[in-house]
């Protein structure tokens, strides 16, 4: 099997390259075509949706794996027609051309296209209705996938962060080098999923529809076990980091409500995602976020 793996620099890029390795070959593509650490890759940009033809027909892969994403949340307020052409426009491109060449299509999208009203677990057939423009670039990035005819799979996941990269885990630790007294929002709530995870069960997933499991095209939540919130998930990282000797001393942790923190876009205020579908069809589920945040304070302690 011949995977594209798109977005290959990124958070969960970069672990899918490792991941998916054992299911076939794997062409890693970032947008410059340079690789974290220096190698190489196919060049893919996604701000051009209509560039990426002439890389599909090159490479004829069977399965196109999209880790690729426009993500600044707040920056999307003010470029909405960049987060749509990456989220929604290249997306739809991607799956056109698997229709037409029988190859399939796995994109990963985000919590961001519910509002944040619910007061369970979001499931898969939940009604949509995100909040600002970056929720709303993935939701129509989903509706393409789902009009194009194609084989896809979409999963969605929630609050993801790594021990490389951009993310709120490594914004603490840089920030409690730095202060002694942060504030962090307590009222929204959510599950911190490790990029190394959502890369396994991608890996795992894949796998399991080779060997008897059949590839049904929809939606599929992905995310870790359990809940917190940003407040509790920053105290879990500091009280981590301190083990690790990552740092000397724990902030205090002040508690605010997001009225207290305005930001250009809105956040749903419950992004918790239900991964039954998961569990049941692909004999998947995640662990609890905490042991995540262990695992990736361990990682850059090493």
């Amino acid at each position: 099997m011949k995977l594209l793996l798109l977005g290959a620099g990124g958070q969960v890029g970069f672990e899918l390259h490792r991941s998916l390795s054992p299911l076939g070959e794997v062409i890693p593509a970032t947008r410059d075509g340079r690789l974290p650490g220096g190698g190489r890759a196919r060049a893919a940009d996604l701000a051009s949706p209509a560039s990426l033809e002439a890389l599909l027909q090159a490479e004829r892969p069977d399965v196109i794996v999209n880790a690729a994403a426009y993500t600044a949340v707040d920056r999307a307020e003010s470029e909405p027609e960049l987060a749509t052409r990456i989220n929604a426009e290249a997306p739809a491109v991607l799956a056109r051309w698997c229709k037409v060449y029988g190859a399939r299509l796995l994109h990963y999208s985000t919590d961001y296209v519910f509002d944040g009203s619910a007061n369970r677990p979001w499931r898969e057939a939940d009604p949509t209705a995100p909040l600002g423009v970056y929720g709303q670039s993935k939701r129509e990035g989903e509706i393409a996938l789902a009009d194009s005819g194609a084989e896809y799979l979409v999963l969605r996941t929630a609050w993801v962060y790594a021990a490389r990269g951009h993310n709120f885990l490594r914004t603490m630790l840089r920030l409690a080098a730095e202060r002694d007294h942060l504030q962090v929002v307590c009222d929204q709530t959510g599950s911190p999923t490790p990029a190394r995870w959502i890369a396994a069960a991608t890996a795992l997933t894949l796998a399991r529809t080779r060997n008897g499991n059949p590839w049904r095209s929809g939606t599929v939540h992905l995310a870790a076990s359990g809940h917190t919130t940003w407040h509790g998930f920053a105290e879990a990282i500091f009280a981590d980091a301190l083990v690790a000797g990552l740092i000397e001393r724990a902030p205090f942790v002040e508690a605010i409500p997001t009225l207290a923190w305005p930001t250009p876009a809105r956040r749903p205020a419950y992004s918790c995602l239900d991964t039954r579908a998961l569990r049941e069809r692909y004999g998947v589920t995640l662990p609890d976020w905490r042991e995540g945040v262990t695992q990736v304070v361990g990682e850059l302690a090493r």
